[in-house]
């Protein structure tokens, strides 16, 4: 490497060099181009500006408050507050409108599904999934079977109060465990004879005439003789293409035996009045409803 402090005038372009000289290259002095030195010294000027007119500089407990006393922190505080009280307005709103003046009222529906859809996000999700469309246990809402009916109201009054829970308004629709009450043949037939009814291929050799004896003496009261159900007590139309815990014989006899009760909470001392009906309007929009 020759010399860096030695400088001279490239014969080709008639620049002085720099004195840097790598493998026979040498480094010319080429000024800075006008326009990019001048933007470079705006945005020096700029940058005292804004040290003037913003907070800008750490202090040791604070910070520069700016001649303008600009706070991007107390603007989000102030859009947070304008945001709650809005809400606030819509939420009273929807408290004082019933269900299908909300439903009427474009203003209203709109609020009330995106709060709707945001609780739901939160707090039932987990279960029914992020579109509402179950796993096996939890039901689908957007299928047209429910157990308490799928109106608004009916909607409503199960968000609120909860299926099954230590609520005296809850939800309550219990199936005995019929393990303890009849024999394994017996919860055969029973099962076969439901099967049967519904489109599924009932299992050789079993006396579907005991199994039909069986469910009107003991199924049909909660169930119908029909297989249709009632909601008014909570038990499922056997006759419905969706079953909660699967549609099989082998299920039908597993649910006989030893049932599983579902629970679902109440939400009224743990959401606000207006997030609960605003659930109730998203839930029912999902199209499972009546």
């Amino acid at each position: 490497m020759a010399d860096t402090h030695k400088k001279e005038v490239d014969k080709l372009s008639g620049i002085e060099t720099t004195g840097h000289e790598w493998d026979g290259l040498k480094e010319l002095n080429n000024p800075l181009p006008k326009w990019w030195l001048y933007t470079f010294y705006a945005t020096i000027a700029w940058a005292v500006v804004y040290w003037v007119l913003y907070p800008s500089w750490p202090l040791v407990s604070t910070y520069t408050k700016g001649v303008l006393g600009s706070s991007q922190r107390a603007e989000a505080v102030a859009a947070y507050e304008d945001g709650i009280a809005a809400r606030s307005v819509f939420g009273d709103r929807i408290v004082d409108a019933t269900l299908e003046d909300i439903n009427a009222d474009q203003e209203l529906q709109q609020f009330a599904m995106a709060a709707g859809q945001a609780a739901f996000g939160d707090n039932c999700a987990a279960c029914h999934g992020a579109g509402g469309t179950g796993f096996e246990g939890y039901p689908n809402l957007q299928d047209d079977t429910w157990l308490w009916g799928g109106t608004l109201e009916d909607i409503h009054y199960t968000l609120l109060h909860g299926i099954r829970v230590a609520n005296d308004e809850a939800r309550f629709g219990d199936m005995p465990a019929y393990a303890d009450i009849f024999s394994k043949e017996e919860i055969a037939q029973v099962a076969n004879y439901v099967g049967s009814k519904v489109g599924l291929e009932p299992e050789a050799g079993v006396d579907l005439a005991a199994g039909e004896q069986l469910y009107l003496d003991n199924c049909a009261a909660c169930h119908g003789d029909d297989l249709n159900g009632m909601q008014e007590v909570g038990a499922p139309n056997l006759n419905s293409a969706n079953y909660l815990y699967g549609k099989s014989i082998e299920a039908i006899a597993s649910q006989v035996a030893n049932p599983r009760n579902g629970v679902m909470p109440g939400w009224k001392d743990r959401l606000e009045p207006a997030t609960i009906k605003s659930l109730a309007i998203y839930v029912h929009s999902f199209g499972g409803g009546q």
